[in-house]
């Protein structure tokens, strides 16, 4: 009675992100009910292994008590604490130097959100103060890339570059731009690193020249595309990017929103190739999940810009939420489990996620492999040749993750067929091994469907 119940409350009053409102109505909703490790539990007992850390989140993995004993401690001690008029929380203060001094070059700057796409509208907010404190108010046009995602509040929307995020919200502005994805699998100039890398290099040359190189104000781009479809540039792509950017005078934004802490293996993506944005978002596995938090950080050449800027006058950006003390708190118990063995462990498993993964690659529907550290996709097709997708009406996304789910899987299966993976950190080789082979079970069940294999040839 109480499980119909739920279902019941959740269809007449509970709006769910990203999804089909007569669709969710009809299917209903599936309640987790506990978590530990990378395992879930839903309400109906059913044990499902977590191949997606909640939403490229749980870094850590569920259940760490010393976390909810830091927010609980916090809690108890001083559970709010605004960041206006001057007023601040030791959490806050402690997260915010630790996380500068952890950060690449000089981003000694950071501010805090909610999330991710308050993170983003926050940089956007940051830069157009930047120009007009430094008398350039025409760079006013902000350049991103196709199949990139920057979230979904309403500026930060319409630099994401996938269509569901646009259909019927009026965006994208008149100010967002787009260039292609360096996308290796599907790239028009084909795979060979130099010539992606080139190409993209000229890509976002051509787009500031016809803006109008004293207009474009900055360049937004994950190390690693992730709800695009998991898409890893060439080494080298990001460093090509951000140096083309200072040659241009415009600001590159880093979105780490999903990379960030230890989900490619280093705390942040972007210093695996040495560079230093002069903004970098994160969120998610800031606190891996277990409360809101998010943060701008800002080099500081931008920050002095804004600060001089101002002079005595108050800059007005801020969030009730802003440095909430027990997120902090629980940001700073987080990063001591990163840096006594879950880092060290992520890369471990990443080692291995990719291994089984690319065991998976003589598979009749696998096209393409790729990922880096615990952050991979498969994309499956119905001919490698042609690289020819899935049948739209086989609705690949919906048929992927119910078929998961009932196996005891969770993944991102995304429409265009990709099985997006991106485990804890905490994941031990039993349980890696384990998304591997219930992945291939999927896989070998979809094969059966009649509607792909007609789709296929020679199978």
């Amino acid at each position: 009675m109480l499980s119909n119940s739920l279902l019941e409350a959740d269809r007449e009053h509970l709006v769910h992100p990203l999804s089909s409102f007569r669709g969710h109505e009809r299917e209903g909703v599936r309640v987790m009910a506990s978590a530990k490790g990378a395992w879930l539990t839903d309400r109906e007992g059913h044990r499902l292994l977590d191949g997606f850390a909640g939403l490229w989140c749980v870094n850590a993995g569920y259940g760490h008590e010393s976390i909810v004993e830091a927010a609980a401690e916090q809690m108890r001690r001083l559970p709010y604490a605004t960041g206006y008029f001057d007023l601040g929380s030791e959490p806050a203060i402690k997260l915010a130097e630790a996380l500068a001094e952890r950060a690449p070059g000089d981003l000694d700057h950071v501010y805090f959100t909610l999330g991710g796409s308050d993170a983003v509208d926050s940089t956007i907010r940051f830069i157009r103060y930047y120009n007009h404190a430094r008398g350039t108010p025409e760079r006013d046009q902000f350049i991103s890339l196709e199949q990139g995602f920057h979230g979904s509040s309403t500026a930060g929307a319409g630099l994401t570059a996938l269509k569901g995020f646009h259909t019927g919200f009026g965006v994208p502005f008149e100010w967002q731009h787009k260039i292609p994805s360096h996308y290796l699998y599907r790239n028009p100039v084909g795979s060979d690193p130099e010539t992606v890398i080139a190409a993209s290099v000229a890509a976002l040359a051509a787009k500031v020249d016809e803006i109008g190189k004293d207009r474009v104000a900055a360049f937004y781009a994950e190390p690693i595309q992730g709800s695009g479809g998991v898409l890893v540039p060439p080494p080298g792509w990001v460093k090509a990017m951000a140096d083309t950017c200072h040659e241009l005078g415009i600001l590159f934004v880093a979105d780490e929103v999903i990379t960030g802490f230890g989900r490619t293996g280093p705390l942040f993506a972007c210093l695996e190739e040495g560079v230093v944005p002069d903004f970098m978002t994160v969120a998610k596995g800031l606190t891996s999940g277990y409360v809101p938090l998010g943060a701008v950080f800002m080099a500081d050449h931008v920050y002095q810009t804004i600060a001089d800027g101002a002079g005595e006058a108050a800059i007005g950006h801020g969030y009730t939420y802003s440095g909430h003390p027990v997120s902090a708190a629980v940001g700073l118990e987080v990063l001591k489990l990163y840096e006594g063995g879950l880092l060290d462990n992520g890369r471990r498993a990443g080692k291995r996620l990719m291994a089984g993964l690319e065991s998976l690659a003589e598979h009749p529907l696998v096209g393409d492999v790729r990922g880096r550290g615990m952050l991979a996709a498969i994309e499956l097709v119905t001919d490698k040749s042609a690289k020819t997708p899935l049948p739209a009406a086989a609705e690949a996304g919906k048929r992927i993750f119910d078929r998961a789910y009932k196996n005891g899987l969770i993944v991102r299966a995304f429409a265009q067929g990709v099985i997006g993976f991106a485990p804890p950190l905490c994941c031990s080789d039993e349980e890696i091994d384990e998304i591997v082979e219930r992945t291939r079970r999927v896989l070998d069940e979809t094969l059966a469907d009649a509607d792909v294999r007609a789709a296929m040839k020679g199978v």
